[in-house]
């Protein structure tokens, strides 16, 4: 069944608002947790500015002998800091676990409960597997957004804020250079992540169809043996099977090429960093930060 499914404008938002119904305390914890995560990996990495400027670059000339305090002690704060961070990433796991897992199940009860009191018309013209499609692989692919997506996202968007001050406190220019290198950057998610969200909806709905075809070939397997139409089935099934195939390869594709790309492309705004760093340097421009100039 060829149904045109569209995604209706808000659809994120009662997802949200459904999860923080049925678990607030539960998500109020994620977020801090998550907050936690963020900056933990944030501030360690600032640590690596004062172990070379503080302990590594004076221990050259003077010998370590004259920093080894001051050493342990940033060591010992960083390590503080990286298992606040790692217990906080291991709390809200857990607890999205549970979320999860609990949420599926409050959306399959409420699903079937809604699906009581919809007309018999409704069942005439929707196929058998294309509904049971909604309790499987429908709800597994937003199981998958809830426990995966939706904590990534948030966690990225909240280093990406911290990243970003940090940058403006130590400096303007460089943080410019950065922000006219992220334009370019985003070419790249604009062009292969829209064609890969695109056919990722595609797989959702072969799935739904080959599982439509499977069940109603299942119920009436007499019906098939006594017409002789196993060889046509077979053809059909074939044919569901090898779009689902292609649907799903031309998704993955785009998918995994994307991650590459903006690896490289990180690789290649480090080069770019350092060499406008050492020409400001060079030609003594007054560095600009947060902190001061």
């Amino acid at each position: 069944m060829n149904e045109k499914r569209e995604t209706k404008p808000g659809s994120f938002g009662r997802l949200i608002r459904y999860l923080f119904r049925q678990y607030p305390a539960h998500l109020i914890v994620v977020m801090v947790c998550i907050i936690v995560s963020a900056c933990a990996s944030v501030v360690a990495t600032a640590f690596l500015q004062r172990l070379i400027d503080e302990c590594i670059t004076p221990g050259i000339t003077s010998g370590m002998d004259a920093v080894w305090g001051r050493l342990v002690s940033i060591l010992v704060t960083m390590g503080v800091i990286y298992v606040m961070g790692i217990l906080a990433s291991f709390t809200y796991t857990r607890i999205m676990a549970v979320v999860t897992q609990g949420t599926l199940k409050h959306f399959r009860i409420d699903m079937f409960d809604r699906m009581e009191t919809l007309p018999i018309k409704y069942f005439d013209t929707h196929a058998h597997g294309d509904i049971m499609s909604t309790y499987t692989n429908d709800t597994d692919a937003v199981r998958q957004m809830i426990g995966q997506s939706l904590p990534q996202l948030f966690q990225a968007g909240l280093t990406m804020v911290s990243i970003i001050f940090l940058m403006l406190y130590y400096s303007v220019w460089l943080t410019l250079v950065v922000f006219a290198f992220a334009i370019v950057m985003l070419r790249a998610p604009k062009t292969f992540g829209g064609a890969s969200s695109r056919y990722l909806v595609e797989p959702q709905k072969s799935l739904a169809e080959e599982e439509d075809f499977i069940e109603e070939i299942m119920d009436g397997q007499k019906v098939v043996k006594v017409f002789n139409h196993e060889e046509e089935c077979k053809a059909d099934f074939v044919k569901l099977n090898d779009k689902l195939f292609e649907d799903g390869t031309k998704a993955n594709s785009y998918g995994n090429v994307l991650g590459p790309i903006l690896n490289n492309l990180g690789n290649l705004l480090y080069v770019v960093l350092a060499v406008i760093g050492a020409l400001l340097i060079y030609f003594g421009v007054t560095n600009i930060g947060i902190a001061g100039s």
